[in-house]
């Protein structure tokens, strides 16, 4: 076993996976109960409003419990590629952990979705839940992407905003919950409320449903880095939080970052040394 396998993080790689793969099922067995029309909470639940913002506030807790497990605070829970290539970007995360992070997310998506299928059943394959996939809406191709595109940006200003102040940090987890809440009530009709090329792909794969596919990994990768590049023109890079939506140590974000401090330093000291004996 090579040092740079060893030097891996697959314990943050593998909550990753676990993280999106528990967020999945929650999807799943919460839209069957709300949108399967055999339901018992579906009669009672019978306006479409009221169904998403049901939806929207059952996938905010879900959110608001993964983020701040020990498992969560461990990872970061980032559970999205297009937040972990942002962060990537930002210079908060190796290529090697970017890496491992985007890989366990579409892993673990999908086999979230593969799990709900086996304990529900043929309820989430009914068209009226259809493995709760992410779908143009009334807007059409164009009204999707936009959709996506507006929300994926909103929701990184967000994390960066919250996160990256001392007094909200703790926040961030709270703050990032309400926001998908609220996209699930208004947006979803729209283009099914995503943000997450993983999320996208893993309910994909299992119903076989490749609809537009393209505008889940664009639009949130597009928006999420106009933000970015937003944040780092108002702010420095350095002023960026780290990659965790909930700060805890251990961090490899903040290690990484440490250690590219140290390896500039070096490589810039014998600049220096020749500067003073110029």
């Amino acid at each position: 076993m090579t040092a740079s396998f060893r030097q891996l993080h697959w314990r943050e790689y593998a909550i990753e996976g676990w993280a999106l793969g528990c967020f999945m099922l929650s999807a799943c067995t919460f839209g069957a109960l709300l949108f399967h029309p055999a339901s018992p909470v579906n009669g009672i639940v019978s306006s479409p409003l009221a169904q998403r913002a049901a939806m929207g506030t059952l996938m905010g807790l879900t959110l608001v419990a993964l983020v701040y497990s020990p498992w969560g605070r461990r990872s970061g829970a980032q559970m999205n590629p297009a937040f972990t290539l942002t962060f990537l970007r930002l210079g908060k995360i190796s290529p090697a952990d970017a890496t491992g992070y985007v890989a366990a997310q579409f892993v673990g998506g999908a086999l979230g979705v593969w799990l709900a299928a086996r304990l529900i059943g043929m309820t989430i394959a009914h068209p009226s839940v259809n493995y709760v996939v992410t779908q143009p809406g009334h807007a059409g191709l164009t009204g999707a992407f936009l959709g996506e595109l507006v929300i994926s940006a909103l929701q990184m200003c967000l994390v960066l905003a919250v996160a990256g102040s001392v007094r909200w940090a703790r926040f961030t987890g709270v703050c990032a919950a309400l926001a998908v809440a609220t996209y699930i009530t208004f947006e979803s009709p729209i283009s099914g409320m995503s943000m997450n090329p993983a999320r996208s792909v893993a309910s994909a794969v299992i119903a076989g449903e490749w609809e537009a596919i393209w505008i889940y990994f664009a639009a949130p990768i597009l928006g999420m880095g106009f933000a970015a590049w937003v944040y780092t023109r108002v702010r420095a890079v350095d002023a960026a939080p780290c990659g965790k939506m909930m700060h805890a140590t251990p961090c490899i974000f903040c290690d990484y970052v440490r250690q590219r401090g140290r390896a500039g330093a070096v490589q810039s000291a014998p600049d220096t040394a020749l500067d003073r004996t110029a």
